[in-house]
């Protein structure tokens, strides 16, 4: 079990659209991204919502926009995490194996094995193409157990209550969160963190969305409810941050 985790939050503007090909190209700039976060020896990578297809729920009736096990695309995107033994948490849609359409975050292991974690609290029109998760999804990451929320969980405070009764160590939170959204992702990112004395990681989607222009903000909060680092725009960005274990047990002996 280590005693730190070095992370990375990529905010990401996706440079194609899920259709003619968006997928593959996609998967090549986060293998890209992947290996910028290497180069600060981070052992966990999390991508925002729908990172490989962009915020475009209208494409949906296209089956190559989305995803399956075992999806040939993403083989780029296992071979980094093999190389450089980085765990990373990617977004798509994604359709299991049953036919359930899912709004997911897939999680790409250094040993070639993938884990899936499914949007619980879906609102708007996902709620017309996704069947719900039924709550957090945990992974483990050199001895740290990672609860991973998409979007809307993060503002249902049940949802990271979950997690920490689970033992999570960090929330981390794949998302959208668009401009006069800042106070509000604030206060969710800040709040889960300090209520459930746990780190709190936001990748949000960036650059301009069908649902208007990102707020930017990614980063990582303390276990204090405090932000420690950020993304500077709005733009494809990598932050790192070094998460110490010792920082959690302080807060959680309080």
């Amino acid at each position: 079990m280590s005693e730190t985790l070095p992370v990375a939050v990529v905010q990401y503007e996706p440079v194609h659209g899920a259709l003619a090909g968006g997928i593959a190209k996609n998967a090549a700039e986060h293998v890209r991204l992947i290996e910028d976060a290497d180069s600060h020896g981070s052992r966990l990578v999390l991508f925002p919502e729908l990172s490989l297809t962009g915020y475009r729920l209208d494409l949906l009736s296209d089956a190559d926009c989305w995803l399956v096990p075992g999806d040939a695309r993403l083989d780029p995107v296992r071979e980094i995490c093999r190389r450089t033994g980085i765990t990373a948490v990617v977004g798509a849609p994604f359709r299991e194996a049953s036919g359930a359409a899912r709004l997911a975050s897939l999680v790409l292991h250094p040993d070639g094995s993938t884990e899936t974690a499914f949007k619980t609290h879906l609102h708007g029109q996902g709620q017309e193409l996704f069947e719900p998760g039924d709550g957090p999804s945990l992974i483990e990451v050199d001895g740290w157990r990672i609860a991973l929320a998409l979007c809307f969980d993060a503002a249902t405070p049940g949802h990271a209550a979950a997690a920490a009764d689970a033992g999570a160590d960090a929330y981390c939170v794949s998302a959208l969160y668009t401009r006069n959204e800042e106070h509000r992702l604030a206060l969710h990112l800040g709040a889960r963190a300090m209520d459930y004395r746990m780190f709190t990681l936001l990748a949000n989607l960036g650059g301009s969305t069908s649902l208007g222009e990102s707020c930017g903000l990614s980063g990582i909060w303390s276990p204090d409810g405090l932000r420690l680092k950020g993304a500077s725009g709005i733009r494809t960005e990598v932050v790192t941050c070094l998460l110490q274990r010792s920082v959690v047990r302080r807060f959680r002996s309080k």
